[in-house]
């Protein structure tokens, strides 16, 4: 695995994450999923989970994958969308008395398209450095 290329398709896969989470949620969806609160440690922690994510993806196709291109990349991401997005709604309904199913189908195709734009930026910084 090449550390440099790792780190910088991580660090922009993260940058990207954030950015579109922050477009869904904070001003398309803002009426729709909850807020941070002022004053809280929410933001310090999304942005911690966008890196994450970048990281996850960049070690996913740089270390196993070896994904190089922006349309690999993102049909990559769609498939990791998709199960994170799975599972993370699945834990969340565990907790939930009522299930708004519409509520459901936004989140996971918010997962999915977040996942595809991160996985094509990783897979095309993948393919552009050494």
């Amino acid at each position: 695995m090449k550390t440099k290329t790792f780190i910088l398709a991580g660090l922009v896969g993260g940058v990207v994450d954030w950015l579109l989470g922050w477009l869904f949620y904070g001003i398309l969806f803002a009426d729709t999923f909850p807020q941070p609160q002022e004053g809280s440690n929410a933001m310090l922690f999304i942005t911690l989970g966008c890196f994450s994510y970048g990281f996850f993806i960049s070690y996913i196709y740089n270390r196993w994958a070896q994904i190089t291109t922006f349309a690999n990349g993102a049909k990559a991401g769609a498939v990791i969308g998709l199960f994170m997005g799975l599972i993370n709604i699945f834990f969340g309904m565990a907790e939930q008395v009522e299930v708004d199913y519409q509520m459901v189908g936004l989140e996971l195709l918010i997962s999915i398209v977040l996942a595809t734009a991160v996985g094509a930026v990783v897979g095309f910084i993948n393919g552009k450095i050494d």
